[in-house]
């Protein structure tokens, strides 16, 4: 009997040739290696099409260079509108500079710059200035914040308090400036025209018997301190300094009031709340009344009753429609002016009343703001 492992093992089949041309080894013919490298890319390709896409893999690559000044000398550079659109920009080791962002941004820093003229378009978050000199600006943002700078011209506006840190010789004046795509910009960046604490400035660093800051003269014009454009590229920008035309209202800030009276006037949001608002300040400031200063805010039941009193429950159930408008206007007869311009609004019934009213809802408005 034979042993089990003594019986003979098949024999393995010969190749056969292939039926598409193949070579008897087995290799692949050079018909037959294209086809299924073709095969195999449409493997892939429906595998990619198949696996999900998420936002970021469509997202244009963002190239920092775009959105930065560094460097310069003597130039006249700047971003049109929509070339920015709410990156952040980088601005530093600049020299006799004209520099403008025509377009709104995230957040925005200013270092080393010597000699510059900037302006910056709304900004969403914080504009900082660090170890700058002699620069003249226009800015709109929720922060503003130097630190280390010396003799700079600011016109702001600014939705909180306004932050100095080791910076002397600086002087603030109210943001006036105009061109077609600013108030688009505003609302992009989150800003209300009407929310400005330009002269509301803390000085982190104060010097006893000094004053690390003062507010521009009255009269200041914004055109003396940053001038238009004059490359071609940035003259395409409709830019207009008339105060009259400014996006955000040119208020009096913290400087002495004219008068022992002035006057409140509240709107109520609704579909034409700004365009109102505008109208009756273009309306008591073209009569010689000032606008001392303004404010957007929410308000719920127990403020009303504080600042309208006696008044509130007229209009309580206006507050649930969004955010009230105030305006304070001061000059001799301005309350009687104000009624006779306004309806449906709620304005200072008489001299004796309109000081606490005023203060009444600032007061309120500011800790609204604070929080």
């Amino acid at each position: 009997m034979g042993c089990f492992f003594s019986k003979r093992r098949k024999q393995a089949k010969e190749p056969k040739a292939s039926a598409e041309g193949g070579e008897p080894d087995g290799t692949a013919s050079p018909e037959q290696e294209k086809k299924e490298e073709k095969a195999t890319a449409e493997e892939k390709r429906q595998q990619q099409q198949q696996q999900p896409q998420y936002s970021w893999d469509q997202r244009a690559k963002i190239d920092p260079k775009d959105y930065m000044f560094s460097g310069l000398k003597d130039e006249t550079v700047g971003r049109l509108p929509g070339k920015v659109a709410g990156q952040q920009f980088v601005i530093q080791d600049c020299e006799n500079c004209n520099i403008y962002i025509f377009d709104h941004s995230a957040t925005v820093t200013i270092d080393d710059c010597t000699g510059c003229r900037i302006f910056l378009g709304p900004v969403k978050g914080s504009v900082f200035f660090r170890d700058c000199k002699d620069c003249k600006c226009v800015v709109a943002c929720q922060q503003f914040r130097t630190r280390d700078c010396r003799k700079m011209e600011v016109f702001l506006c600014c939705a909180t308090q306004p932050i100095i840190e080791s910076s002397t010789g600086l002087k603030f004046g109210c943001f006036q400036y105009y061109y077609p795509e600013l108030a688009f910009q505003m609302k992009d960046a989150g800003l209300s025209i009407f929310n400005n604490t330009w002269s509301n400035i803390h000085d982190f660093t104060p010097v006893s018997g000094e004053n690390n800051w003062s507010l521009l003269a009255e009269d200041a014009s914004v055109q003396d301190y940053v001038p238009l454009p004059a490359v071609e590229e940035l003259k395409a920008v409709r830019i207009s300094t008339d105060t009259n035309r400014s996006i955000i209202p040119v208020t009096r800030g913290r400087r002495q009031k004219h008068s022992e009276e002035s006057c409140l006037a509240v709107f109520f949001a609704g579909d034409y709340t700004t365009a109102n608002a505008r109208k009756l300040i273009d309306e008591m400031t073209g009569k010689g009344f000032w606008l001392m200063q303004t404010k957007e805010v929410p308000m719920k039941a127990d403020d009303a009753h504080r600042v309208f009193q006696q008044r509130a429950s007229e209009f309580i159930p206006l507050l649930e429609k969004g955010p009230v408008v105030a305006l304070e206007f001061n000059g001799d007869g301005s309350v009687a002016a104000c009624q006779d311009i306004v309806i449906s609004v709620f304005v200072s019934e008489d001299k004796s009343s309109a000081s606490r009213e005023v203060d009444n809802f600032y007061n309120f408005a500011d800790m609204q703001m604070g929080m």
